[in-house]
């Protein structure tokens, strides 16, 4: 099994679901993305925000969420630390044309949730939401990706991909951990080594917050071009299935697989020795740069 510490990948924001952790802290020091400290604000925040000075309206998806936070980020990449307060009025939007409104309790603000918020400022420069609105209907798709339902797994799917969209501009990630799994010539069937690598590499990314995988396959240089491309999307293939099926991880947390062919080789294909290092899938774990560390931040 071989690990990588820290890397960036290019591509498209999925969304994530992670449990809202209890923070029993009575002083808090947030530091945002940008590196300025917010004000420390002593005790809980207000239950009464009438006569506050008036803050920002945001407008974006909740990238992270803790206690009586979240992290707000927007279609520019700009994240934002917004204190959620018993007073903040939280409301779905939906029915016909839009207009029926529903009020919700704090715990549907999840991670993935399309939300426009209007703030107040309270001691200094902390914001606190005065009115969180969303989608009905986005709050259903973020409730299915949590709970992980089979029922409507093809509407989750679909609305998935489209939450992911969204936020097109926010497309780092940083690898946290890869699992390199062996292949013989020409087969992409797995052995006993690699089914225990794969379920090990499922255990270390749940206990990674809001990991993600993406499964890549590879060949060495033996056949054309044609060939070797379908192998390589069959070994990704036959790895994702393992994985969901006999280890266990969720379909919402695994972005496509994708067959590399003899592209980007471990090894020297001259050898057969580089060759065995070449016939191979990667299973990265990987972390969106939007949350990632956001857990000890907040």
């Amino acid at each position: 099994m071989n690990f990588v510490s820290r890397i960036s990948v290019a591509l498209p924001l999925l969304a994530l679901a992670a449990a809202p952790m209890a923070s029993g802290l009575s002083a808090q020091e947030l530091e945002p993305q940008g590196g300025e400290v917010l004000t420390t604000v002593y005790g809980a925040a207000p239950v009464d925000l009438s006569g506050m000075p008036a803050g920002p309206e945001i407008e974006g998806i909740i990238t992270a969420r803790k206690g009586d936070k979240m992290q707000v980020t927007t279609t520019d990449g700009a994240s934002t630390v917004i204190t959620i307060s018993d007073g903040t009025e939280i409301r779905g939007t939906g029915g016909f044309l839009g207009l029926s409104r529903d009020k919700l309790a704090k715990n549907s603000l999840l991670n993935g949730l399309p939300v426009s918020v209007a703030t107040v400022q309270w001691g200094g420069s902390t914001l606190i939401a005065s009115k969180v609105t969303l989608k009905s209907k986005d709050l259903k798709v973020a409730r299915m990706i949590r709970n992980g339902t089979a029922q409507g797994f093809a509407e989750q799917t679909a609305a998935t991909d489209a939450l992911r969209s969204r936020v097109a501009d926010i497309d780092n990630y940083n690898v946290k951990g890869t699992t390199n799994v062996y292949f013989d010539t020409g087969k992409y069937n797995l052995s006993d080594q690699a089914r225990a690598d794969l379920c090990a590499a499922a255990s270390q990314a749940s206990a990674t917050d809001n990991a993600i995988l993406l499964v890549v396959g590879y060949t060495d240089s033996t056949g054309n071009y044609e060939f070797n491309q379908t192998l390589s999307e069959k070994r990704a293939t036959r790895v994702v299935n393992y994985l969901q099926q006999q280890c266990g991880w969720k379909p919402y947390r695994m972005l496509t697989p994708t067959g590399m062919a003899e592209a980007d080789p471990a090894a020297d294909n001259s050898t057969e020795e580089g060759k065995a290092q070449n016939r191979r899938v990667a299973v990265n774990i990987l972390v969106s740069k939007a949350v990632d560390g956001i857990a000890g931040e907040l």
